[in-house]
């Protein structure tokens, strides 16, 4: 993973960028019934040590009444479309239910839990995969199709948002899709004051410093790879050293 993954693995260990993630991208209902004070980060060790090409998955999970509601997020950085992205989530979710077995985890009903598989995509390229296992998988005689594996996914492409429509919400991710989409400096300084307004409270400033650490070693150092910049306390610094610059 480069410093930008890193940053955005970081950024996306905080709850309060999970429970905007889910209000302002996952289109349902049921988001609005979900307890977000409950939200609790899972471990994934489990998958570095089965699949240890893979370091860019977080889960968490939340209360859903009495129930957990697991969200299974990878963070896809590719710059190409990987057209088989519902098999190796397939995979992933079986590691998962393993895990939670192994680990007792099931309660007392011993039914697995739902999950939300969600794919976070920044590439420049529109996303053409099937998003759906059961389109990847040949029709077969009719008398199989009750034991198709059945996986769909949720992609979030942020490539795909307007602007217009992001800038209308207060919202932590839509800022982070924002700065990524942008393409001038005004733009990249308007979401710092909106960024810098919303995390202004102490209790908020281990999310400032993440959004901090990913806008000088991943964003900037990726746009500006031949500018040197220094150590930054908080964005109002970091938009007054862009503006002055």
């Amino acid at each position: 993973m480069t410093d930008h993954d890193h940053g955005y693995k970081r950024l996306f260990s905080h709850p309060e960028m999970i429970r905007d993630l889910l209000l302002g991208f996952v289109p349902a209902d049921w988001i609005a019934e979900l307890d977000f004070a409950t939200l609790e980060k899972y471990p994934t060790e489990f998958i570095d040590d089965r699949l240890r090409n893979r370091r860019s998955d977080v889960i968490w999970r939340v209360r859903w009444g009495r129930d957990w509601l697991y969200i299974y997020i990878l963070l896809e950085f590719q710059s190409g479309v990987h057209p088989f992205m519902a098999v190796r989530l397939l995979t992933y979710i079986d590691l998962l239910y393993q895990d939670l077995v192994r680990g007792r985890q099931l309660g007392r009903s011993r039914r697995l839990p739902s999950v939300l598989p969600i794919v976070l995509y920044n590439g420049r390229r529109r996303w053409t995969a099937s998003t759906d296992l059961d389109a990847l998988i040949e029709p077969g005689p009719a008398g199989l199709a009750a034991y198709r594996p059945q996986v769909r996914y949720l992609l979030i492409d942020e490539s795909a948002y307007a602007d217009a429509d992001l800038a209308s919400m207060r919202n932590l991710v839509a800022a982070l899709f924002r700065l990524e989409n942008s393409r001038g400096p005004e733009a990249v300084r308007e979401v710092l004051v909106a960024l810098a307004d919303w995390l202004a409270a102490p209790e908020q400033a281990e999310l400032q410093r993440s959004f901090l650490l990913w806008l000088r070693e991943g964003f900037l150092k990726a746009r500006l790879p031949n500018v040197s910049f220094p150590e930054l306390n908080n964005l109002e610094e970091t938009r007054i050293m862009l503006t002055e610059r």
